[in-house]
């Protein structure tokens, strides 16, 4: 058994009932010392849970197999899990997992109390809210702030450790410009906690672009999860410019808070907004603020250009992924994204890479978007999914604006 795949997962791995499973997402219990994966089973011939978490206790050497978090499900979607590792917080040590059900579209809730060996009944909000793509943050007084993508960008939240969630608050209108060439993206968000408790949510956004003709990356923040700061652009080029910008993954460094945050931003972009299938190159960039947004260095080009042609097709469109994520070790930002590559004797040459190297410094941080205006007010209709479980691949039907 290779050691690099989950045991107990995957047919393709060998001891797993599975046929194949996705969206991963990594969790680390402080408490329990546990690291976690929360992913989705899929299966062509049978129900199967909504999601399922592999565990492992010595540092991610070796894991278990895979703990079921609610049993014999249609269907989930986009799921993410945190655990709050806040020593001096009255819930230390609970997990939490948020999914979605493609059927309804309510977002669900399960938590855990013991490292993953187990988790509660599934719960939605108090009435009963549909969204996707949700990232739980918890804060240090054990208030879990979940922003998601609703018919708005949105929020909801837990105060008791994830016995009951609050009704979602608005955080903003989505707006956003669809990528050319058939590339599958949304404005999903991309979430983060500072040192202290303030939560940063990153999504692609066009509201500073003239007809809506590109996406910038732009972000809110909150210090409450209830009350949101005004959208603010991240200036990675100009306004005027034909860069549009996509897929965010932000991360923020735990030992900083406040107007001394360390944030980093890895996300995709092309280089034209108006580039067809054959003309679009895609590169993943990065960008990062030393103190809490008031300036940023200018972007690094991390990798490509890919062209889609080397990319894979799913159900609605060509796919690198619905999502990327940054995370801190010792002050030092570490992204983890797809690259797609000319293919050599197989069909497709993608894997997973992180860059060596960056940082979050002082110098030469002087880009603002200070003086930004929003040149106009859209509401996109929330994504939906078909359900993934029982088909292979998966297809998501997005309304989106792509000008006005």
């Amino acid at each position: 058994m290779d050691p690099r795949i989950l045991p107990g997962l995957t047919k393709g791995e060998g001891t797993g009932p599975f046929d194949a499973a996705s969206d991963p997402a990594v969790a680390y219990d402080a408490k329990h010392g546990v690291w976690m994966i929360s992913s989705l089973p899929i299966s062509n011939t049978s129900l199967t849970p909504a999601v399922v978490v592999s565990r492992s206790t010595d540092g991610g050497h070796t894991w278990g197999h895979p703990v079921s978090v609610d049993p014999n499900v249609d269907s989930s979607d986009k799921n993410w899990i945190v655990c709050d590792s806040w020593a001096t917080s009255p819930h230390y040590g609970n997990c939490y997992m948020e999914w979605d059900d493609p059927n309804s579209g309510e977002i669900m809730m399960s938590t855990s109390i013991d490292g993953g060996l187990s988790w509660s009944a599934a719960i939605g909000t108090v009435n009963h809210a549909s969204g996707i793509g949700g990232q739980p943050l918890v804060q240090p007084s054990g208030t879990v702030v979940v922003p998601i993508e609703t018919n708005f960008m949105s929020a909801f939240s837990s105060t008791n450790g994830g016995m009951s969630w609050s009704v979602p608050v608005a955080i903003a209108q989505i707006q956003s410009h669809t990528e050319a060439a058939g590339l599958r993206s949304g404005p999903l968000p991309s979430a983060a906690v500072d040192g202290a408790r303030t939560v940063w949510v990153v999504w692609e956004d066009c509201r500073f672009r003239t007809l809506c003709s590109t996406n910038d990356l732009v972000y809110s923040t909150s210090t409450d999860g209830t009350h949101w700061n005004k959208v603010t652009r991240i200036p990675i080029d100009p306004v005027t410019g034909l860069v549009d910008h996509f897929i965010p993954g932000i991360g923020i460094d735990p030992a900083t808070s406040g107007t001394g945050s360390h944030v980093a931003v890895h996300y995709y972009y092309y280089n034209n907004t108006n580039c067809t299938f054959s003309s679009c190159r895609l590169y993943v960039g990065y960008i990062s603020s030393p103190n809490g947004g008031s300036t940023w260095t200018p972007h690094v080009r991390l990798a490509g250009p890919m062209t889609l042609g080397e990319l894979p097709n799913s159900q609605n469109g060509l796919m690198v992924g619905d999502y990327i994520a940054t995370a801190f070790t010792n002050g030092i930002p570490h992204g983890v994204f797809a690259v797609a590559r000319a293919s050599v004797g197989e069909p497709y040459n993608e894997a997973m890479f992180t860059a060596q190297g960056l940082t979050v410094s002082s110098q030469g941080a002087v880009l603002s978007s200070r003086g930004d205006k929003p040149l106009h007010t859209m509401s996109d209709t929330i994504e939906r999914e078909r359900p993934e479980k029982g088909q292979l691949p998966p297809r998501r039907s997005a309304v989106k604006k792509s000008s006005k």
